[in-house]
């Protein structure tokens, strides 16, 4: 299974790194970062870079497509050459996904209309705009899109489309791989029952 992880400049690098991790664990499975231009691209922070070994044209038929969200989304809504891979590429995959705010960029693809799909929780209610029905949960499977909430979630997006994609068993074996249990500090991170000032904090630090 070839996954292709389309980049651009100030997307989130655990969007794109945790899913990498999980999927470039599982035996048959394959992960390439591709981008306009082959060549290192900068994250939403500045000081880290990946390197797209491929351009897009490269890789025009893969198995998985796996959209990165960030802050180089809005940026990234309005470049057809990325649109337009994404596509055409859409019309030929088992598994078209996106992580954060990468749900945007298939929306503004055009492959989200009339899908169920989610985001990061400060932007959901907005997928609207795009085309897409909005749905408050970390992981959403509608047909052969996959889209994940905010972030760390493209980590359970990844295991919940192992499952799909081959089978519970395989996912199992690749979380107990890379020991995801996840036992946060102060306890889950509900938007809903959090105070309003840290919120609006948690949002200033990733816009």
């Amino acid at each position: 299974m070839h996954v292709a992880v389309p980049l651009y400049p100030r997307f989130t690098a655990l969007d794109a790194v945790g899913p990498y991790t999980v999927l470039a664990f599982t035996p048959g499975w394959s992960v390439t970062f591709v981008a306009a231009v082959p060549g290192p691209v900068v994250d939403d922070n500045g000081k880290l870079s990946i390197t797209a070994t491929a351009a897009f044209e490269d890789v025009p038929r893969p198995d998985v497509i796996l959209v990165p969200g960030g802050p180089g989304t809005v940026a990234a809504m309005g470049d057809e050459g990325l649109l337009s891979w994404i596509r055409a590429a859409h019309e030929h995959t088992r598994w078209t996904t996106s992580v954060c705010s990468g749900s945007f960029v298939l929306g503004a693809a055009g492959v989200l209309t009339g899908r169920r799909a989610t985001s990061h929780w400060g932007w959901v209610d907005q997928l609207s705009a795009v085309g897409a029905q909005p749905v408050k949960e970390r992981v959403v499977i509608d047909g052969r899109i996959v889209t994940a909430a905010g972030v760390s979630a493209g980590i359970d997006m990844a295991l919940a489309l192992l499952a799909e994609a081959a089978d519970e068993e395989t996912a199992r074996t690749v979380q107990l791989a890379i020991e995801y249990d996840p036992q946060p500090p102060f306890g889950g991170a509900d938007p809903h029952t959090a105070p309003g000032a840290r919120r609006e904090a948690a949002l200033s630090l990733i816009s």
